[in-house]
């Protein structure tokens, strides 16, 4: 398993849940993919990554802005409006890592696991024996809360900015 990563408890305990669907592979496979490492890997890169996404949608979010005539004679606002709407971009990014990171939480909180045996919907429940079950809490208040709490003040940030420049722009 990846570096920081607990590997399961010991397997005497038969789990019926496929391995793809126990709450820990779930995490080992969130915080390896290259979307959901960008909070887990520090604050540093993910704001490197919002702000490149920011960035690469300012352009075209100028382009739209620029077909208001009112903006298109105010370039002051133009280019406000259209900050403010680039932010949008990163916002979608957010949402959803939230949703993913805070799925991950749930399943690895979750005393039982709900899982899947062929996939059509045969959804079989399984209780988590003690000892996966405080391996699961630690990871999800030491690895996956961290992220979520980067995630909750990335998001706060982001709705600052727009209702900052939406301000601005009307107070031009």
């Amino acid at each position: 398993m990846a570096a920081g990563v607990p590997s399961l408890p010991s397997q005497d305990t038969p789990c019926p849940v496929p391995p793809a669907q126990r709450p820990l592979q779930e995490y080992d496979q969130l915080s390896r993919s290259w979307f959901f490492h960008w909070p887990a890997n520090g604050p540093a890169e993910l704001w490197r990554a919002l702000g490149l996404a920011w960035l690469l949608s300012f352009p075209p979010a100028l382009l739209v802005a620029g077909g208001s005539i009112p903006l298109r004679h105010d370039p002051v606002r133009l280019v406000i409006a259209a900050a403010t709407a680039a932010v949008l971009l990163p916002m979608v990014l957010l949402l959803r890592q939230w949703l993913g990171w805070t799925y991950v939480q749930k399943r690895l909180v979750s005393e039982r696991v709900e899982y899947e045996e062929s996939g059509w919907y045969d959804g079989q429940v399984w209780e988590k024996p003690i000892t996966w079950r405080q391996q699961d809490l630690l990871v999800a208040r030491h690895q996956v809360q961290p992220v979520l709490t980067r995630l909750r003040q990335a998001v706060a940030v982001a709705i600052t900015l727009m209702l900052l420049g939406s301000g601005l722009c009307q107070a031009l």
